[in-house]
């Protein structure tokens, strides 16, 4: 997956991101580098991905989600075919 964003200077923002030490500062963050737009689409990717791993149907998660099919189906395969990414949060925030 690091090869898609290769040649492009990421780091900086991700490091952004580890640096934030609560909710009011991610808040703060995100409101000044994303559109409210920008964040409930990221926001409604994750919600979808849990449902998703929690084996909900799709009809369920566009109901609760108002995610479109072709979301929940680029959500479904970055879950089966992706990084791992997803599952890494998963299982922290389920540790907590």
């Amino acid at each position: 997956m690091h090869e898609k964003f290769k040649g492009m200077d990421l780091d900086y923002l991700f490091k952004a991101v580890l640096s934030l030490e609560n909710i009011e500062e991610c808040y703060a963050f995100f409101d000044d580098i994303c559109t409210v737009q920008e964040l409930r689409a990221i926001s409604q990717r994750l919600h979808v991905a849990k449902m998703l791993s929690q084996r909900r149907v799709y009809s369920d998660i566009v109901a609760e989600t108002g995610a479109s099919t072709a979301t929940i189906s680029r959500v479904n395969r970055s879950l089966h075919y992706g990084s791992d990414g997803y599952k890494i949060v998963f299982d922290r925030i389920d540790d907590q």
